[in-house]
This record gives structure tokens, C-alpha cells and sequence, in this order.
């Protein structure tokens, strides 16, 4: 009998043990906190890997990244979505969340700027060299992103509008969601031309792609990233925000090919 007595306390005080590590390690996972980041499709590469970073640095708190074309990003905060923080790849769809109170003024802040490139497949035989080599009739399908939600898309309509070639070619073109969905239309030689932005020439699969020109556009393709007015965790939020804008977030979106 006093050996099973034995056996018993044991197994008690075993099973105590575990209900302790059990209810610390719930105790550890309740006091993190998630907060929703939406960002350009631009920014997949440079914000995954600088989300990495910000997750060791702060444990107790989980980034949660959701990547689209800006404005549609924008629409599903118009429409409640529950995003805590929104970088975007243009001043007009942050600028629209400002204008119906939308984003923490406060926390508005630019942190990086890009250039729009011309590319084509690696192996193409059209001999493009600029904007003006469009119209050549063997050029027959263009891609830019949608003007009205990708704002690569509309920075390539104002390229082409500006250098007077939008109606020659607004029929060639050939509409992405999004900037990725561009460069994989070039990557796979499924169109002949296409517009993104420099930054994407770093992802792009190797052997697949040849940079033509840089475009001029004439308004500056910078990025704001701001808080969410209604978001419930603006202190972790800015905590994310203040390291994207930091040395080691600047340092990782150059990495990228970003400027800063």
C-alpha cells in the first residue's frame, strides 16, 4: 500500500506540474497581441522579411500580413475591414482614408519611394527600346495593372498619357490585378511589354525578364504607411510603424531596392 501511495502522490504532483507549464504557456499566448498589416503587393518581399525581423524583436507581438492592390486595401477599410495599419504604394488612397477620418493623422508618415520600369520577356525578339517601340504593330499585348486599384497601373496610364501614346496603345493593354500579377504576365512571355515597378525586377525569376527603360512619371511614386483610426491596438501598431520608418527597416526595404 505505501508503495502505491507513493505512485499516487507522484502522479499528482507529475500532473501538477503540467497544469502549471499548461496554464503559463496559455497565460504567454493570451498577453500576445495580433495586429493586421495591409500592404502594397509591392512590398510582398520587403515586408515579409522585415516583418521577420520586427517579430523577434517583439514577441509579444504577431504581424498578421495581408497584401493586395492599394485600392482595394483601401476599400476594405472603407468597408470595416479590421486592419490595424495600412502601407500603401500611392498618396491617394491614404489621402481618400484621411479625407473620411479614416487613419490616425498622427501616425502618417512616408517611408519609401520607387521608380516605374518598362520590362519584357528575356527573350524577346521586338527590339523595345522605349516607350515609342510600343506602337509598333507586332506589339500586340501590354500590361499594366488596373488603374483604378493598382496604383502601378495608374502611374503607367499617366506615363503613356503623358508622352502622348494612350490612344495608340489602350488597346494592347492587358490589365493586372495587382503589380505581381504584371510581372508574371512577362515572366511567362504571355505579353510582350510590361509596366512594375524597379523593386520587382529583384523578385522576379531568374533568366525571365530584361529591364527596357526607367519610365518618367511625373508625380512621385512615394509609399505612406499610417494607423487605422478604429484599430483596437494602436500601441503595438506604432511600435510596427516606427520600425518600418527606423534604421533597420530602412535598411531592409534598400535591400529590396527601395529608396528611403
Amino acid at each position: 500500500m505505501e508503495k502505491s501511495n507513493k505512485i499516487i502522490i507522484f502522479l499528482i504532483v507529475a500532473l501538477g506540474i503540467v497544469l502549471m507549464a499548461t496554464t503559463i504557456s496559455l497565460s504567454e499566448e493570451q498577453e500576445t497581441t495580433t495586429i493586421t498589416v495591409s500592404s502594397a503587393s509591392s512590398l510582398t518581399d520587403a515586408f515579409t522579411d522585415l516583418a521577420t525581423q520586427f517579430e523577434a524583436e517583439n514577441p509579444e507581438i504577431d504581424l498578421n500580413l495581408n497584401f493586395a492592390g492599394s485600392g482595394t486595401l483601401r476599400m476594405q477599410i472603407e468597408s470595416g475591414a479590421p486592419i490595424d495599419v495600412f502601407a500603401s504604394a500611392s498618396q491617394k488612397h491614404v489621402d481618400l482614408l484621411s479625407d473620411g477620418k479614416l487613419i490616425d493623422e498622427n501616425s502618417r508618415k512616408d517611408f519609401a519611394q520607387n521608380s516605374l520600369i518598362l520590362i519584357v520577356p528575356i527573350d524577346s525578339q521586338l527590339n523595345i527600346t522605349n516607350l515609342q517601340d510600343l506602337v509598333n504593330p507586332k506589339v500586340e499585348r501590354i500590361s499594366i495593372g488596373d488603374p483604378e486599384t493598382a496604383p502601378v497601373g495608374n502611374y503607367a496610364k499617366l506615363s503613356i498619357a503623358e508622352a502622348g501614346l494612350w490612344d495608340l496603345l489602350k488597346n494592347k493593354l492587358v490589365y493586372g490585378e495587382n503589380v505581381k500579377q504584371v510581372l508574371v504576365y512577362v515572366e511567362r512571355n504571355e505579353v510582350d511589354a510590361g509596366f512594375v515597378y524597379m523593386t520587382d525586377t529583384y523578385t522576379a525569376q531568374p533568366e525571365t525578364i530584361k529591364i527596357v527603360t526607367t519610365v518618367p512619371v511625373s508625380i512621385p511614386i512615394s509609399y505612406p504607411i499610417a494607423i487605422i483610426a478604429s484599430s483596437e491596438h494602436k500601441e503595438e501598431s506604432q511600435k510596427f510603424v516606427d520600425f518600418v520608418t527606423g534604421e533597420k527597416g530602412k535598411s531592409i526595404l534598400e535591400s529590396y531596392g527601395f529608396t528611403t
